[in-house]
């Protein structure tokens, strides 16, 4: 387990910067790294997904619990990092791509493995855009994601909040929120500006996925969120028929997309897949 002398003690020897565009603030807790394992209810039998592994703080303590681990690292230095410790400890139940998240969301998981769970300390900067790219069949059985504090508020939001928004319907038409667990901002090398939160999602039972078609309708409504939907739908330019007919469902033509309930979300989404040949 990395402690914050020995986290700094190997960047210092690597002669690494932690690069604030790839969100590289490493976590030195071990308290965290335990709850995390603990939350994902980690197990032998398990195939988890990683992203960003960075020194492998979390990574080892994971494959200490026998699971088959898939990881995604941009980072070539760490990358090569991460590959010489893998051949060192023959560690052959780790699986490693370089490359970017957002082309690599599930990491080289084989297609035929549907069911796996993702425990990750996910760069700040793509947590909306790879949530988005996650929730594709097969969908993760549980992921305990470290985000910001911000991110998990606007990702669990409800109705009627300032933070709901397209992700929060996408997002909990197929996952229930769990109790997840605080974190300090002096959990981590060098020291965020914000504090985190480890998000605990299960996958439920009658779990939803939108089309990307209407997904994409929805963040352009959701960019105009103090307006009107009645205003915002007369300018839209694609499904324009559906949009009309749609509208007549809503309680009010005068309701703000923030105050529109899920349900007529995924009444639009079913619309516009009838629609589509």
């Amino acid at each position: 387990m990395l402690t914050p002398s020995k986290t700094q003690s190997i960047l210092s020897e690597m002669g690494h910067t932690p690069d604030k565009n790839l969100g590289q603030n490493f976590l030195i807790d071990s308290n965290i790294i335990r709850k995390s394992i603990e939350l994902a209810t980690v197990e032998t039998k398990d195939t988890i997904l990683e992203i960003g592994p960075g020194l492998g703080t979390l990574t080892l303590s994971l494959l200490e619990k026998g699971c088959k681990l898939y990881a995604v690292e941009k980072d070539p230095r760490l990358y090569e990092r991460l590959s010489a410790m893998k051949k060192k400890k023959s560690l052959d139940q780790l699986t490693l791509t370089y490359g970017d998240a957002m082309q690599f969301p599930k990491a080289n998981i084989p297609e035929d493995v549907t069911d796996f769970k993702i425990v990750a300390n996910l760069p700040y900067s793509i947590t909306t855009p790879w949530i988005e790219k996650i929730l594709s069949n097969p969908l993760p059985k549980i992921m305990v994601l470290m985000v910001q504090k911000e991110a998990a508020d606007r990702l669990t939001a409800l109705p009627n909040t300032k933070n709901f928004s397209a992700i929060s319907i996408l997002l909990q038409a197929s996952y229930k929120r769990l109790k997840g667990h605080a974190v300090s901002k002096k959990c981590f090398l060098p020291e965020p500006k914000v504090d985190s939160t480890l998000l605990v999602l299960e996958r439920k039972e009658n779990f939803y996925l939108f089309d990307e078609s209407t997904r994409t309708t929805m963040r352009i409504i959701f960019t105009k969120r103090r307006k009107q939907i009645k205003s915002i739908l007369k300018a839209m330019e694609t499904h324009k028929e559906i949009l009309e007919i749609w509208l007549k469902k809503l309680p009010s033509e005068t309701m703000r997309p923030d105050t529109i309930f899920p349900e007529y979300w995924i009444d639009l989404n079913n619309m516009i897949k009838k629609s589509i040949p």
